[in-house]
């Protein structure tokens, strides 16, 4: 779901609407959401994206974005 008219394009993450990161990288969303560097699973769309591509995949606007950080424990 993109914004209306005059809104900034929407995407959802781990099922929140948000507004695009700032230059709409899938990378810079990870960044932004402090995630970056950590042990982490990324799905758009219902499909996985390799850490390897996190910085070649661009958003438009209504992407599903599931974003899973790993937890140790014992």
């Amino acid at each position: 779901m993109s914004g209306g008219a005059g809104e900034p394009p929407v995407i959802t993450v781990n099922g929140q609407p948000q507004p695009l990161p700032r230059d709409g990288s899938l990378a810079v969303l990870i960044e932004e959401a402090g995630l970056a560097g950590r042990p982490l699973a990324v799905e758009v769309d219902g499909e996985v994206v390799p850490r390897s591509r996190l910085a070649k995949v661009r958003l438009c606007g209504g992407e599903r974005i599931e974003l899973v950080t790993f937890v140790g424990g014992g």
